[in-house]
């Protein structure tokens, strides 16, 4: 039977197993990939710890872990349209990514470019799509300026990159053991801590020109005084009605195949690292989830899943 990592009941690590599980059969409009690699996400330990988005049930337990993967088509449900058998794909995951199977929505699923790796493909459609739907909410010009906070972050590594690539002027707000690695992205470091908004008032003399935010709690609340424009105050680490409170916005998820390709290009054409730095195999998934839930991880992590 196939392995895939879950979670038996929502709590912490201990509640986490590597299991047998059916393989799963694809419903009209999704495909079923043999999983060559997951990324993992700080969302994947929330919802372990019981976290649900608006409106998203509860999770039927044992829940397979993670949300995006990359692999190879083995089986298409009916209806499916521009996909096929031996297709090599990354998209995000229904039911779960930590595993040798993976259900796909079509919609939420694109082509892997053959110039792109799996383990890379598999760091996008969470991270990097979020990012990219952030940039391109804001729509800033080229030569503004935009603050990132939590730019040391998968989402925010991300961010950075696409916006500096769209021309912008990045302040990324991250500790201070992310400055080397946020400077060779094109971003000018702003250490995070007491009287980082003077810091951000200093780098930015003219204002921002939009906001970022990739923190909550604080640190969203003190970027919100940052700003008159609500409009250009984007937040995908507070609920909506949060975000809304201080004027600003969630980060609208357009969650489509088309974005997918449009980053995927990004990493194709050199704009867009993923930058991986660590990769485990599927029966050390709670190693790599520990890497990211302790905020151990300098990039992205991801689970490879041999064949």
């Amino acid at each position: 039977m196939p392995k895939a990592y879950v979670f038996t009941r929502y709590g912490g690590p201990e509640t986490e197993a590597l299991v047998d599980v059916d393989r799963p059969v694809p419903g009209p409009g999704e495909l079923l990939i043999a999983v060559r690699a997951a990324g993992v996400n700080p969302v994947d330990y929330k919802i372990r710890n019981g976290y649900r988005g608006s409106g998203t049930a509860p999770a039927e337990l044992p829940a397979i872990l993670g949300g995006e993967v990359s692999g190879v088509v083995v089986e298409t449900g009916a209806d499916v349209t521009g996909f096929a058998v031996g297709d090599e794909v990354f998209g995000s995951a229904v039911g779960g990514g930590y595993s040798e199977y993976a259900v796909l929505p079509q919609g939420q699923t694109a082509h892997k470019p053959a110039a792109l790796s799996f383990t890379a493909a598999a760091t996008l459609s969470v991270a990097a799509a979020t990012a990219y739907d952030g940039v391109q909410q804001l729509g800033l010009p080229s030569g503004a300026t935009l603050l990132v906070t939590g730019a040391g972050g998968g989402v925010g590594v991300a961010a950075v990159q696409i916006a500096h690539g769209a021309g912008l002027k990045v302040l990324g707000l991250a500790s201070e053991g992310k400055k080397e690695l946020l400077t060779s992205l094109g971003a000018v470091h702003v250490p995070s801590g007491p009287g980082w908004p003077e810091r951000v008032r200093a780098a930015a003399p003219d204002g921002l020109d939009g906001i970022f935010d990739l923190v909550g709690g604080e640190v969203f609340e003190e970027a919100a005084k940052l700003t008159a424009d609500g409009t250009k105050l984007i937040t995908a680490a507070v609920r909506p009605e949060e975000a809304e409170r201080l004027g600003g916005a969630r980060v609208a998820r357009a969650r489509t195949g088309a974005v997918l390709e449009a980053v995927a290009a990004l990493v194709v054409d050199g704009t867009l690292d993923p930058h991986v730095t660590e990769t485990f195999p599927l029966e050390r998934a709670g190693d790599a989830l520990r890497v990211v839930e302790e905020g151990h991880s300098r990039g992205k992590v991801v689970i490879e899943v041999s064949r």
